[in-house]
């Protein structure tokens, strides 16, 4: 007799989601981001490439802070987010948290699998004590800031120039989105 399977959840990551967490990053990068990625980007957003790294930050995570969250169509995994203490210089340690990821394979968008892995972030954040949430948004994502704006966060005037290239050619300028989520 099998368990049954949910038809949609979240749930932590497992290390045998490595692979799924980096097919859903590749797909989600490249049909979101490819005209901002440099042309040589393709061999870093390999799925493979991108398992390896999962597959760390899920069996040997920085902190226990750090959390990756998949959701899960079924038994597969759809979605996933990366929460972990906040990194930005004027980040309150213990209080101000980052959403470092979160990304839905582009076959599962407007399913709701965004939404819960949000909510599971912030659920598990605010159990952890933080109080804030940030989250950094290239600016011409305007689709993922309508995400966070719906959710209650707010761009809060900061902003930073990613250099995607290494040597200037290809740069992304980020908007940070904060919302509050303690209680």
């Amino acid at each position: 007799m099998s368990t049954p399977t949910p038809d949609a959840g979240v749930r932590p990551a497992r290390p045998q989601d490595a692979d799924a967490i980096g097919r859903v990053h590749a797909q989600a990068w490249q049909a979101s981001y490819a005209d901002l990625l440099p042309s040589r980007a393709d061999a870093a957003l390999a799925p493979q490439a991108l398992a390896a790294s999962w597959l760390a930050a899920v069996s040997d995570p920085p902190s226990a802070d750090h959390r990756v969250l998949v959701a899960t169509a079924g038994p597969d995994v759809v979605a996933f987010a990366a929460i972990s203490p906040g990194t930005d210089a004027d980040a309150t340690p213990g209080q101000d948290a980052e959403l470092l990821v979160l990304l839905v394979e582009p076959g599962s968008t407007g399913r709701g699998h965004g939404s819960r892995l949000l909510n599971a972030s912030a659920d598990t954040l605010r159990d952890n004590g933080f109080t804030v949430l940030r989250a950094w948004v290239p600016e011409p994502d305007t689709d993922r800031q309508r995400f966070l704006s719906a959710a209650g966060f707010s761009a809060d005037g900061a902003s930073r120039v990613l250099d995607a290239s290494g040597d200037g050619t290809s740069t992304v300028r980020e908007l940070r989105w904060s919302a509050a989520i303690g209680r």
